[in-house]
């Protein structure tokens, strides 16, 4: 089972600088490698306070020299949003600075926020993907590449600092539609999957629907397909600290929903304002559903949505809204040194006596 930690590098407020926020994201991702965790992967979104990161390459490239060890996720690359050749370029050049540690998780995106600012029409946001992945899957095996698409058009052309993987960086496709994780399933990428902030039933679902997935396109999900799980997860017995990190979790889903379904308002056209909703959870469902407490029932919690989901990687979120960052610190330290070993023990042993 490989950990990871999942930096959206929010800002909630103007007490709040972006350079705190940045540099916060920075220190995490040193103190993750120090604890053992396998992997940090760093969101994108553009023009709003719903994250800060505009560019995960620009940040793996950077955090690659602050490392040694960890692995550097992009999640996710919002493929519409880019050309094609400086993208492939800009792979190359991060997985090569970061001496073949790139995760590249890509996706087709969901906010017209977004898509409106960069002159792309998210209506198309689809078929741009899927032409997009045809040609970076092409262009970053093959000396040259050429593409003449509906959308896309690439004249031969070669990149010159190409992946140090062989043969190419690992691909995580990130979406809720079926066809979209089809496509990943058959050409045998990686997945990455949320439950939000749901609970077992939620994660049993889940688990169906990836099910379904793998079986129409020939696969068995646990035997073939290699699938991430975004989660929020915080350990602590104090309840003042686990309330502050449910605040801020429930804070995330509301700016991501009001993005989402178009009903984002903001008083100055950058910080959208925080906006109650008839969908949101109460903290006595959000105790009940997610892994949060003291140590053993995190857990035991954690134990238990692995058992129904049986995913190969679980992904923290850790920076959430203005959650404070030295309580987000000790959070990583103890998942490294508790947590993580008690969970990877436990599965062990169950591995053991299944054998």
């Amino acid at each position: 089972m490989e950990f990871g930690v999942f930096i959206l590098a929010q800002q909630r407020g103007y007490h709040q600088t972006p350079q705190q926020v940045i540099h916060n994201s920075i220190e995490q991702t040193v103190v993750a490698e120090q604890a053992g965790f396998d992997a940090a992967w760093y969101a994108e979104h553009h023009f709003n306070n719903y994250s800060l990161s505009p560019s995960p390459l620009m940040m793996i490239a950077h955090v690659a020299s602050k490392t040694r060890r960890i692995r550097l996720g992009t999640a996710v690359c919002i493929l519409p949003l880019y050309h094609p050749a400086r993208f492939l370029a800009e792979v190359g050049f991060v997985d090569t600075v970061s001496n073949g540690r790139l995760e590249l998780g890509i996706g087709s995106g969901y906010q017209e926020f977004e898509f409106q600012r960069f002159g792309v029409d998210i209506a198309d946001s689809g078929a741009i993907y899927n032409e997009f992945l045809d040609i970076l899957q092409k262009g970053l095996t093959q000396k040259t590449v050429e593409y003449h698409g509906k959308h896309l058009d690439l004249p031969p052309s070669s990149i010159a600092v190409r992946p140090v993987q062989d043969p190419m960086p690992p691909l995580w496709i990130t979406s809720g539609n079926p066809v979209t994780l089809g496509r990943g399933v058959r050409e045998g990428h990686n997945l990455f999957v949320t439950a939000l902030l749901k609970g077992n039933d939620g994660i049993s679902e889940l688990r169906g629907r990836l099910e379904k997935v793998a079986a129409d396109h020939g696969r068995n999900l646990d035997d073939d397909v290699k699938f991430g799980f975004l989660r929020c997860a915080f350990a602590s017995d104090n309840a003042a600290e686990v309330d502050s990190y449910l605040d801020n979790a429930r804070f995330q889903r509301r700016i991501s929903e009001s993005l989402k379904f178009r009903r984002a308002q903001s008083d100055d056209g950058y910080m959208v304002r925080e906006m109650p909703s008839e969908t949101d959870p109460t903290f006595e469902q959000l105790r009940r559903n997610l892994p949060v407490g003291p140590v053993n029932q995190v857990i035991d919690k954690m134990l238990e949505e692995i058992s129904i989901l049986r995913p190969k990687h679980i992904a923290l979120q850790t920076q959430l809204g203005d959650f404070d960052q030295k309580t987000m610190l000790r959070q990583i330290e103890l998942w490294g040194e508790r947590i993580i070993p008690a969970i990877r023990k436990e599965i062990g042993a169950n591995l053991a006596e299944a054998a």
